[in-house]
């Protein structure tokens, strides 16, 4: 039998072999459980992860509008779309869309900061937009909105 520390990958396929066969009796509950448990956050991580980047730069387009080029405007609509796709592949998610919100928008907020010089306090206390109006396609916030 593999060891769930020393050789995940061998106590993945083992895992699975077992499931396969139905020996649900040989199977490591507890490492499985937690190997389960871990999946979901880390699909709600990427959902947070890509809403993060995504306001990031939706705030930079609004408050460096000198500065905006293609670049941010490729990676707004990149970022639109795999947020999009996270979600879709991830519908339970979505009863918990506000929180997420709230949390990557505070995280751009530092970011935005560490990477514009722009001082935290600037911005809105919370997201500026709807949710609707981060993944529309055809929605760039305007500088003084």
């Amino acid at each position: 039998m593999n060891n769930y520390d020393t050789d995940f990958y061998g106590w993945t396929q083992e895992q699975a072999a077992l499931l396969k066969a139905g020996k649900l009796v040989d199977l490591d509950i507890d490492n499985l459980l937690e190997e389960v448990e871990t999946m979901g956050r880390s699909e709600k991580r990427e959902l947070d992860s890509r809403l993060t980047v995504l306001l990031v730069h939706l705030l930079k387009w609004q408050y460096q509008p000198i500065r905006r080029g293609r670049s941010w405007q490729l990676t707004i609509k990149g970022q639109r779309i795999n947020f999009s796709e996270t979600l879709y592949e991830n519908p339970s998610l979505k009863p918990q869309l506000g929180d997420i919100l709230k949390r990557a928008y505070a995280k751009s907020i530092v970011k935005v900061s560490q990477e514009t010089a722009i001082e935290e306090q600037v911005f809105p206390g919370s997201c500026p937009w709807t949710l609707a109006q981060i993944l529309d396609d055809k929605y760039y916030p305007n500088a003084g909105e």
